[in-house]
């Protein structure tokens, strides 16, 4: 039997274990990223190591979250990860330069290789056949040491592509119409290949509009292949030696298949507040708008800005609409300026913004109360615009610009005759905002400068044997690492600050909890189905320990969030029987006796409810490895006991 384009990666990168689904596999991995909002935690836990220098064959530090600089503290963790990078090997992107998915497509991506960045939208760069893991920053020290990355054999789903996209219909639709079949559950535990005649029509960024939101359906990560789409866009990169071809075995077995005929798709948008809750344009009708925001690592490449200037050019934005536009890249935003589209977009009305983030982590751009706003990005989870009543539509950025003329939602085929854009045989190459490492003799008189917002990662101890403590909250379905530890523009800068930041932990779902565990010392939340879905900071596992908190019971977990908890020594206990859920009231007495000695034998824990008696069983889905951490008190404690 043949392999899967994934599986021939996994395969080449194999450490540990075998490929059978579910099992845990360690992989060898070849590039790492970080970016600022994620980066100063893991480079503070990679010098934890002792590590000298980084032993992958690439790692590269972006700023690009926390450019907006309102106080000392993020050009301290700016100053923090460039001198830190430049000591220990690694390469470091200035502000400005661009979103950190969009630029390693550009100038780092290579075919084949195995990537894992401290970003859940590190799959972007599956557009170009790169097996791409999003993971929690000690997860990328760890690697960045020469560590292997674990996580289970994922399940492999192909997705097949028929037919070609009509006008006005884009790579945007074709991942929303994957949500709209799988919901943000659906891929947990899968990689997602891209294949079949649909996906020749689809360019590189094209390709990677939809690897990146691969992140929303809870994916492992997604993938195409790399052929002579591939090839075109890495010689346009004067890339062309880092390109191979990479195509999937033709007796290749997938354990699902699903088929999208592109011919049949039409404009669709995600309504408030879920990347699943998709929709036609044409059905959702035209509702008033506030504000339109073009950009983020899903659709901010010379590509998306091109057609975006199409649609403005000689028009006017509608006087009861904000547009913003942000670039993913200064080689994108260079570009535009040089061909006349940057023009067209600014005599239009529209507000250029930085090559960043930007408004899609809440760093500025928040709508008014109450707003309606239509975005390019990848979330849209309520209060993540910055505005707790705001109404985020996620959308194409054909939708959008069209939008921003008339004022309400507008299906682009309105438009009539859809103009041809042909990306450039030759990218603009100017690298000289990516800064590279000391050699390693120079390496050694290089001081790393750490501001006052810095503080010290949380201390853990081994995991105790019995634990006794409150439900201290007690949440839904579906809940995100913006609910547990929220970003936006006042948050964002003191993510090197734990102590700061657990002031504001799950707020959002009750604004007495930080005062209630502080108080408290300890506790357990009880949450439902994938409980940490989103974003894959590790600080919405940092900071519940720096709070106390022992354990998580929910109905499931999101992948790299349970990750995060195990890497934090924090337990992630799952229920046997998922109506147990509702035996649980928050403020109940919970127990946990024995837990050393169950973990270790892998039987189920029993979680008692002193408060009502209840007796509940739940287990711990984890590898024999994540055991032994968790008795450890989490992969930092770990490590230092394996290299002792």
């Amino acid at each position: 039997m043949g392999y899967t384009l994934a599986q021939k990666i996994i395969k080449s990168h194999l450490v540990s274990g075998d490929m059978t689904p579910g099992t845990e596999i360690g992989l060898k991995i070849d590039q790492t990223l970080t970016q600022d909002a994620t980066g100063t935690m893991a480079y503070l836990e990679f010098e934890a190591m002792g590590i000298k220098r980084v032993k992958t064959e690439k790692s590269v530090a972006y700023i690009d979250h926390n450019t907006l600089q309102t106080g000392f503290e993020n050009a301290d963790d700016h100053r923090y990860i460039q001198t830190v990078a430049k000591k220990h090997g690694i390469y470091f992107s200035r502000p400005g330069n661009g979103i950190c998915h969009q630029l390693h497509l550009e100038r780092f991506g290579r075919p084949g290789a195995t990537l894992i960045g401290s970003d859940s939208h590190t799959p972007t760069a599956g557009g170009i056949g790169m097996l791409a893991f999003g993971a929690g920053g000690l997860d990328v020290a760890v690697a960045m040491g020469g560590g292997t990355y674990y996580i289970p054999m994922p399940r492999m789903v192909k997705v097949t592509l028929t037919g070609r996209l009509r006008p006005w219909v884009s790579a945007k639709d074709i991942i929303l119409e994957v949500l709209r079949r799988l919901t943000v559950k659906g891929g947990v535990g899968k990689i997602i290949e891209y294949g079949g005649e649909g996906i020749l029509g689809l360019s590189v960024p094209q390709r990677a509009t939809i690897t990146n939101m691969g992140a929303e359906l809870g994916a492992t990560t997604s993938i195409f292949p790399s052929d002579d789409v591939t090839l075109e866009f890495l010689k346009a990169q004067g890339r062309e030696s880092d390109w191979i071809e990479l195509l999937p075995d033709g007796d290749a077995k997938y354990d699902e298949v699903i088929e999208i005929n592109l011919s049949e798709l039409e404009p669709l948008a995600a309504k408030p507040h879920s990347p699943d809750n998709v929709d036609t344009v044409k059905n959702i009708g035209p509702i008033k708008i506030n504000q339109v925001c073009i950009g983020s690592c899903t659709n901010s490449s010379l590509y998306d800005m091109m057609r975006v200037a199409s649609i403005l050019r000689g028009n006017k934005v509608h006087p009861d609409v904000s547009l913003a536009i942000a670039p993913g890249s200064k080689q994108v935003f260079t570009m535009i300026a040089q061909n006349g589209a940057l023009a067209d977009m600014i005599a239009a009305g529209a507000r250029i913004l930085e090559c960043a983030c930007g408004p899609c982590i809440g760093m500025g751009q928040s709508p008014c109360s109450g707003g309606v706003s239509l975005r390019t990005f990848n979330r849209n989870f309520e209060g993540r615009s910055g505005t707790a009543d705001a109404k985020v539509y996620l959308v194409s950025p054909e939708t959008a610009a069209i939008s921003a003329i008339t004022g309400v939602l507008t299906d682009p085929r309105t438009l009539g005759t859809e103009p041809e854009i042909r990306l450039p045989e030759t990218f603009l190459i100017n690298d000289n905002m990516i800064e590279p490492p000391a050699d390693e003799k120079e390496a050694d008189n290089i001081e790393v400068v750490r501001g006052p917002n810095i503080k010290p990662f949380p201390k853990t101890s081994p995991l105790s044997d019995n634990i006794e403590a409150p439900c201290l909250l007690k949440v839904g379905d579906n809940i995100t690492t913006d609910h547990i530890m929220p970003a936006g523009a006042k948050l964002l800068p003191y993510r090197s600050n734990i102590p700061k930041l657990s002031d504001y932990c799950f707020t959002r779902c009750d604004e007495t909890f930080p005062s209630r565990a502080k108080k408290a010392g300890k506790g357990i939340i009880v949450g439902g189905s994938n409980y940490g879905q989103g974003s894959s900071r590790e600080h919405a596992a940092l900071v519940p320990l720096y709070l106390g908190i022992k354990a998580v019971v929910a109905k499931s977990f999101a992948r790299i969030h349970m990750a995060n908890l195990v890497n934090a020594g924090i337990l992630p206990l799952i229920f046997r029987n998922p109506d147990d859920y509702d035996k649980i009231a928050q403020g109940d007495e919970l127990e946990l006796n024995s837990v050393r000695e169950t973990l270790i034998s892998g039987k189920d824990l029993i979680l008692t409810d002193k408060t009502n008696g209840a007796k509940i069983p739940v287990y711990c889905e984890i590898s024999e490895r994540q055991r032994k951490m968790l008795l450890a008190g989490g992969l930092l404690n770990y490590t230092r006991e394996q290299n002792r």
